[in-house]
């Protein structure tokens, strides 16, 4: 476990439940870009759990399962709503990202 990633990955947590938290002003990103926000935002916070927590399956468990409070929470908040394929894209990223902090890990060597 490495807690500088973990710190990290709680604050990006943080900005995307405060940019969630913003009322709709229409000036988003148009349809399909905002898939493709949602798929960036959710791998960085994929890679950042991976490499501060060391395992993948729980990166991805809980950077996809983050995606999903944070869409419900989004749907409370006056004008805007949750919609399922930004629910997919946060996934995928997730995915992605905890996949890609395979690359970054020194590989486990045996000592002889």
């Amino acid at each position: 476990m490495r807690p500088l990633f973990l710190v990290l990955a709680l604050l990006h947590m943080g900005l995307l439940w405060w940019l969630s938290d913003q009322p709709q002003t229409g000036l988003g990103l148009p349809h399909p870009w905002d898939k493709g926000a949602h798929f960036l935002a959710y791998a960085l916070l994929g890679l950042l759990l991976r490499l501060g927590l060391g395992r993948f399956p729980l990166a991805f468990l809980l950077g996809a399962a983050y995606g999903g409070v944070d869409e419900y929470h989004q749907s409370l908040v006056p004008g805007r709503e949750a919609f399922g394929l930004d629910l997919v894209a946060d996934a995928l990223g997730a995915f992605v990202g905890a996949k890609a902090g395979d690359r970054w890990e020194a590989p486990k060597t045996s000592r002889p």
